[in-house]
């Protein structure tokens, strides 16, 4: 099993992609983007909370619902069939703020191409400071309200509770097909969805 580190062409053997997985997790934790890039053998940057995992590779992803911000529910499950792009983000998260408009601008470039957005809003004390994040970044896409962690916690072994903001893109047979443990540019963000786009 071979696994695709996004930026460079290169593969790494799984045990080694696992070993990135637990560094980034650990670099993450604390709502940070620090230590994101090290220099690969070949002497080229490479990213490593940023990983793309080959079709063939793919785990069903997990059982993802609640209620969103706004009161009503909402289940990963009701989105087969698109792509979606989750989010984990909490209002006192710089690196959240930072990157939301660029998740603003991705949700609404590809909406009508069969990309949903869907957020987990995390740690926040109230409801409250999460609706008024949405508001002044204009986020129109619905977010689950887990103060908790719970929902980051079905993604063990994917991505860390602590890693806030973190992005995890399913393709449409509901699997994991990529995962962001930073806060995320617009061309990231991109080269997390364009592949999955052009897959039947």
């Amino acid at each position: 099993m071979r696994y695709t580190l996004a930026g460079v062409g290169a593969q790494v053997p799984r045990r080694a992609a696992v070993l990135a997985l637990t560094l980034a997790a650990l670099s993450a934790a604390g709502c940070t983007t620090q230590g994101s890039d090290a220099p690969s053998s070949a002497g080229k940057a490479v990213d490593r909370q940023l990983l793309q995992i080959p079709a063939a590779d793919r785990q069903a992803a997990p059982d993802v619902r609640g209620e969103t911000l706004t009161g009503e529910q909402a289940a990963l499950a009701d989105y087969r069939g698109k792509i979606v792009v989750i989010n984990v983000w909490g209002s006192w998260c710089a690196p959240c703020r930072a990157e939301a408009p660029y998740l603003k601008k991705v949700y609404e470039d590809t909406r009508e191409q069969g990309v949903v957005f869907l957020g987990i809003n995390t740690r926040d004390a109230t409801k409250t400071n999460a609706l008024n994040f949405e508001k002044e970044f204009g986020i129109t896409y619905p977010s689950l309200w887990d103060p908790a962690g719970r929902q980051l916690l079905k993604f063990k072994g994917t991505i860390s509770p602590s890693a806030i903001p973190s992005t995890v893109v399913i393709d449409r047979q509901g699997r994991i097909a990529a995962r962001a443990l930073k806060a995320l540019s617009e061309t990231e963000l991109r080269t997390m969805t364009d592949p999955l786009l052009k897959e039947g």
